[in-house]
């Protein structure tokens, strides 16, 4: 049994692992129009970076959720964050376009690692009254490194350039490794070593239904969250012609909004329970778009950005407690991580596609909002065609009648 001052590590350096992922990959989304001046390309020919990132983390859930599930959390943890910090680096070295895309697309591999590895150690290491608060702590994480994101651009660029940014970004890798190397391994991974483990061949096979849902409900959520967010400061750049500071303020503000969000519905699922909370946030959600895509004004943008940060991250503040407690126990470093990633990689082209619809129906607003809404309509659907296992023991010998 771990002691709460080694829970409370687990879960910082978990948080800190998400931070600076998300840290890395938001620094892109605000230099897209820099690195296409600079190689002479279109910000479309740009987006095909953020498109293979999010594409190639599956690969990466795969590969390192196998490592994590054999080797135990806490190496392959350490293995993951030496390799993207690596890429990271090596980003802000490109000497061309297709260097670039190679760099950001093994970075997306590596990326898609961290995700599944972290959510499984702390919820497995944490009690189960805690997982929905937990929950949301860890999903803010993703928006704490949109914000230092936002914060860098703010006050570093002018001095750093978009090569510069990724560069500084091995700082928060290195002291993400000096947490990472201190934590102790899952209990939960060490019980189900005293027992023989099933291939994870015979686990799809015999739970495809259950990874074909998870797969689905995360391309939808991903569909509606990365339609916010990707391609958001472009919008305010170029259609609403905002300066350098502006953008950085609006993006602070809204993710302030998205971390207070994450928090309070991993909180609000621990006492309603995962399924009404998604729903409820997703309908709100809904509600609130198209005040959100067409608002205008720095403040009225700022307002409203807040509010829709705020609804998209009370979903994903159930994402690691939900998709930990629906998966099977043999297999949680690859399931939660592979199936949240596969969501993504179905998503991958959403800041292609948004740009494209812009361009064709001549309106960046609805090009935003008709991918948002189409995300989250499906997602409603998914998540209400499901009951969750809200609460129910980790170390559960497996979902029986949840396939």
């Amino acid at each position: 049994m771990l002691t709460p001052a080694q829970q409370r590590r687990i879960v910082l350096t978990s948080f800190l692992g998400w931070t600076v992922d998300a840290f890395d990959f938001f620094v892109m989304i605000f230099v897209v129009t820099d690195i296409a001046k600079e190689f002479g390309v279109t910000i479309t020919d740009i987006t095909w970076a953020i498109t293979l990132t999010l594409a190639l983390r599956a690969i990466g859930a795969v590969f390192f959720g196998r490592l994590a599930d054999r080797l135990g959390r806490r190496p392959a943890f350490v293995i993951n964050v030496l390799t993207f910090s690596v890429f990271q680096v090596l980003t802000g070295f490109s000497p061309s376009l297709t260097f670039f895309l190679v760099v950001r697309s093994l970075y997306g591999i590596a990326m898609g690692g961290e995700w599944g590895i972290g959510a499984s150690l702390a919820m497995e290491s944490i009690p189960a009254n805690w997982r929905g608060v937990v929950s949301g702590v860890l999903a803010s994480g993703y928006s704490f490194g949109y914000l230092l994101a936002a914060v860098l651009y703010g006050v570093g660029y002018q001095y750093l350039g978009w090569r510069g940014m990724f560069v500084v970004g091995i700082i928060p890798s290195l002291i993400l490794l000096a947490f990472v190397v201190r934590v102790p391994e899952s209990p939960v991974w060490r019980e189900q070593q005293k027992v023989a483990q099933p291939n994870l061949i015979s686990v799809v096979r015999g739970r495809w239904k259950l990874f074909l849902y998870a797969i689905i409900m995360m391309f939808a959520a991903a569909t509606y969250s990365h339609g916010t967010q990707d391609l958001y400061p472009v919008f305010l750049k170029v259609h609403h012609g905002l300066s350098v500071h502006q953008i950085s303020a609006i993006a602070i503000v809204y993710n302030i909004g998205a971390i207070l969000g994450c928090v309070f519905g991993g909180t609000l699922s621990q006492k309603i329970g995962r399924r009404r909370e998604l729903m409820l946030a997703i309908v709100c959600l809904m509600l609130l778009t198209p005040f959100w895509a067409t608002s205008t004004g720095p403040v009225a943008i700022a307002g409203f950005a807040f509010l829709m940060q705020f609804l998209v991250q009370c979903t994903f503040g159930v994402m690691p407690a939900h998709l930990n407690e629906i998966s099977p126990a043999a297999v949680r470093g690859t399931f939660p991580g592979f199936t949240y990633q596969c969501g993504n990689m179905l998503a991958a082209g959403n800041a292609t596609i948004q740009a494209v619809l812009a361009d064709r129906l001549g309106s960046f607003p609805l090009g935003l909002s008709s991918v948002v809404i189409a995300g989250a309509v499906v997602f409603f659907v998914f998540v209400a065609a499901r009951p969750d296992r809200h609460g129910q023991s980790l170390l559960a010998a497996d979902d029986a009648g949840h396939s």
